[in-house]
């Protein structure tokens, strides 16, 4: 790898990685706890998200996505107990006066606006009706509460909001068909999903790839420069050192990184919108295939049948001397992120955006090293301290939680950021993803292939050294991560709170024992 590709991809990972770094894991919230909504008897209940399912004469439709409201009853969370029910269109249509239609059990569609939530349920339930739905008169849900004053919340079936085109949709098809229901309820998630194990094990593999291949190197290049040391420069025109292309993190930089971080997470914040996602997919897709490139030239090259054209240079202008190994990769992993970036928003967009992130991972574990473990111990527990501030300090300062709020990518249009490896929650009836950012791999990943350099230079056996309890530390620290996720009904989680007690603690304790 030529100067300039070294220096773009260091200062490109650092700045989308290192910047971006401890996204929470998250699938997004099924009950939403709001402190600020007033609770009091018969007006107690927490928000739940809820699906509507509709049938149309009789045969399954759209599925929709509401809110429950703080009043009326709690709604079955078991499909099997929901009920498919008749649904009606209110008489009045904001349902501010008793119906004039006799509803008999129906559900009943009504419009937001003209008086009191509760006052639409009570009119809702002496009508006859066994639940109501109210349209929002925008495209986002409201959370639905009862005034301070208010005092006839005796209220028996449940309320549920939808968002203004799911009330368009309802409406079209009550008007052009004989019959439709509604089924409503709200699904639990399961306590464990397999996409949590799934990357769990891509988090570990990648650490344990990046921190052997970063201990290979280390000692071939350690070897090479014996064998420069002992022969003439000249007899190895073609071959050139690694030790070149390696960075050492100093203190200072390991400061710098957070702080940068910071700012950028809060230019993110105050900028995210659907052309910035844009320039952050341009910008990912340029290290990826870096990164791509990096991994696959240093795979094949080890196959005697790559050998010559991985050692074997040509000169290209602005580039510089590029293997003809490199030239021949390149096209194919440029094709790749093109590709995943036109298609990025399909069904199995995430294996790309994965296979990239993780070559990026890779890479930058490859190219910047912790010289000691005085830089790793800055470096982890400055990036602890950032990661507990803007997940949970920021909702302080900005009434919401920055680091979810950019890592959902909300206000953008875009289904998240790029910067984060990603799998589909396959056994969640709610779907989403389970996340887990670039700097929860990174930053501990730093510190293990550290571990693991240490001891093959020191000739230190696999129980006697550090690697082997770093790694353990790394994969129980983020165990415990997803412990505390499902823990906390889904509600996203600063993982580097959890990873850098176990690895930074357990790396430290063996050193005080050995010192």
């Amino acid at each position: 790898m030529d100067l300039l590709n070294l220096t773009f991809v260091i200062s490109l990972a650092a700045l989308l990685s290192l910047v971006c770094c401890s996204y929470p894991v998250s699938a997004g919230d099924i009950v939403h706890h709001d402190a600020l909504a007033p609770k009091k008897p018969g007006c107690e209940n927490d928000f739940i998200l809820v699906k509507v399912q509709t049938w149309v004469n009789g045969e399954e439709d759209a599925e929709f996505v509401g809110v429950g409201a703080r009043f009326g009853t709690v709604i079955v969370s078991k499909e099997k107990n929901a009920n498919q029910t008749r649904l009606s269109l209110s008489d009045p249509r904001d349902c501010c006066k008793p119906p004039k239609n006799k509803l008999v059990g129906d559900v009943i569609m009504v419009d937001r606006g003209g008086c009191k939530f509760t006052e639409k349920a009570n009119n809702a339930e002496g009508a006859g009706a066994s639940a109501i739905l109210i349209i929002n008169n925008q495209k986002e849900l409201y959370k639905m509460v009862c005034e301070p004053d208010e005092t006839d919340l005796d209220i028996h079936i449940p309320a549920v909001m939808l968002p203004q085109d799911a009330g368009v949709t309802l409406e079209k098809m009550l008007l052009t068909n004989d019959s439709v229901s509604v089924q409503l309820y709200s699904p639990k998630r399961p306590l464990v999903d397999i996409a949590e194990v799934f990357l769990w094990l891509m988090a570990v593999g990648t650490i344990l790839c990046a921190s052997y291949w970063s201990a290979w190197s280390a000692r071939e290049a350690a070897t090479e420069q014996d064998k420069l040391l002992k022969d003439a420069a000249e007899e190895f025109p073609n071959r050139r050192s690694d030790i070149s292309s390696v960075v050492d993190i100093s203190t200072t930089t390991a400061v710098l990184f957070v702080v940068i971080a910071s700012c950028f997470l809060v230019l993110l914040y105050k900028l995210m919108s659907y052309w910035f996602i844009e320039l952050l997919v341009v910008l990912f897709c340029i290290g990826g295939v870096e990164g791509l490139q990096t991994c696959l030239v240093a795979l094949l090259s080890r196959y005697r049948y790559f050998m010559r054209a991985a050692e074997s240079f040509i000169k290209v202008p602005v580039l510089g001397a590029i293997s003809y190994l490199t030239l021949a990769v390149s096209p194919l992993c440029i094709t790749f992120a093109v590709v995943w970036a036109v298609y990025r928003n399909t069904t199995y967009a995430w294996i790309g955006q994965d296979i990239l992130g993780i070559a990026l991972i890779l890479t930058v574990l490859q190219i910047v090293h912790v010289p000691n473990l005085k830089v790793g111990t800055v470096l982890l527990s400055c990036g602890f301290l950032y990661d507990i501030f803007w997940v949970f300090v920021s909702k302080k300062l900005f009434h919401e939680s920055v680091m979810i709020v950019v890592a959902r990518g909300d206000k953008s249009g875009e289904d998240g950021i790029p910067m984060l490896l990603k799998i589909p929650r396959l056994f969640d009836p709610w779907g989403g993803y389970s996340i887990i950012g670039f700097g929860d791999i990174l930053l501990p990943g730093l510190l293990v292939a550290f571990a693991i350099r240490y001891d093959w230079l020191a000739n230190k056996s696999l129980r006697a050294g550090y690697f082997l309890y770093a790694m353990l530390a790394y994969g129980l620290g983020l165990l415990i991560t997803y412990v505390a996720l499902n823990l906390m009904d889904g509600h996203g989680q600063p993982a580097l709170l959890y990873i850098v007690p176990f690895t930074l603690g357990k790396t430290l304790e063996i050193g005080n024992k050995t010192a």
